[in-house]
């Protein structure tokens, strides 16, 4: 894909203006090809009649070593958060509790998907711009990354 092509893909993208800055689109431009795309994750799910029990671990459910972990809750109506890619980095991303959608672009097409389940994850491998929005009431979104905190990434 062109540079061009590119600009062009991330034009027709709710994205913010700095996503369209010729230093992001070259990442784009040359990040490796997406054989490792966004996906779906079932988690284990154990029923007990005093309560659920779903769990993930390192290399087993999600497909990297945890370094960090983060939640997000108490997002206001309307707002968005994340609005972001990492070159490096690889998130799963969990509903804990209620419901979001994570919009993920990874260069070529945009995908929605809905997370309102806590034994299903989204893997964002690197460099998959993703955009969390749509939070019900009291939604709780918990974010595992294969990275400490970086501004560089």
């Amino acid at each position: 894909m062109t540079h061009g092509e590119i600009l062009e893909c991330l034009r027709g993208c709710r994205l913010p203006a700095w996503a369209k800055t010729p230093k992001f689109v070259y990442y784009f431009r040359n990040m490796p090809n997406f054989e490792e795309k966004a996906q779906i994750i079932q988690l284990p799910k154990f029923l007990d009649e005093r309560g659920n029990l779903s769990f993930l671990e390192s290399g087993k459910h999600v497909p990297f070593e945890i370094r960090r972990t983060y939640w997000i809750y108490d997002v206001p109506g309307g707002c968005l958060r994340g609005s972001h890619a990492f070159r490096t980095e690889k998130e799963f991303i969990v509903a804990l509790s209620g419901s979001f959608d994570v919009v993920v672009h990874d260069g070529v097409e945009e995908k929605r998907y809905s997370l309102s389940r806590s034994y299903y994850g989204l893997y964002l491998p690197p460099m998959h711009f993703r955009t969390l929005d749509n939070f019900s009431t009291n939604s709780l979104a918990l974010v595992v990354s294969s990275a400490d905190f970086s501004e560089e990434d």
